[in-house]
C-alpha cells in the first residue's frame, strides 16, 4: 500500500496516514524506515522550518513496479475467476 501511495504522489507521512487509514502511527514508521533501509524508497529532509520530510520511490524502488504491476494484474484475474466460481 505504501509503494503504491508514492506512485501515486502521495509523499508526506501525514498524507499516507490519510491515504491508509487502518494503519497505525508505529506500523507507518516501521515499514517506511524498512523499506527505506532496504533500498526501495528514499527519505528526503528539507531544511525549512517547520522541517518538512518526504518519501519517493527510489530507482531501485522503481524496478519493483512491473513486478508490482503483474501481481495486481494475476490477483484481479483471479479474483474475478473465484467470484465466477462461487456463484
Amino acid at each position: 500500500m505504501i509503494i503504491h501511495q508514492l506512485r501515486r504522489e502521495c509523499n508526506r507521512y501525514s498524507m499516507l496516514q490519510r491515504a491508509i487509514p487502518d494503519i497505525s502511527k508505529q506500523t507507518l514508521t516501521n515499514q517506511l524506515r524498512e523499506l527505506e533501509a532496504d533500498g526501495v524508497i528514499e527519505r528526503i529532509i528539507y531544511a525549512v522550518i517547520p522541517p518538512r520530510v518526504e518519501y519517493k520511490i527510489s530507482t531501485f524502488g522503481e524496478s519493483l513496479l512491473p513486478i508490482i504491476d503483474s501481481m495486481a494484474i494475476w490477483g484481479l484475474a483471479h479474483m474475478t475467476e473465484m467470484s465466477a466460481e462461487q456463484k
